[in-house]
């Protein structure tokens, strides 16, 4: 799995989680529901940091907390 479907993955398991739509999520986070729904659609193939510590603010978590899962222990190496 590539970084950035570990990045979508991660938003949709923890909308899920916390039971909030992505405009919702867009909304807490201080975000337009654009920005959120290009990382999701695979349209920004590079978010910004910045943008994932806004996500993980309006998720109300760390970015420690958002990237502490498998997915991203065991993805793939972008430079080849």
């Amino acid at each position: 799995m590539d970084t950035i479907m570990a990045v979508r993955d991660r938003i949709l398991e923890l909308c899920g989680k916390k039971n909030i739509t992505i405009n919702r999520l867009a909304t807490l986070a201080g975000l337009p529901p654009s920005s959120v729904k290009n990382i999701l659609y695979g349209k920004s193939h590079n978010p910004k940091l910045l943008t994932i510590k806004m996500i993980c603010d309006g998720l109300d978590i760390t970015l420690g907390e958002f990237f502490s899962t498998p997915a991203f222990d065991n993805a793939e190496q972008e430079i080849q």
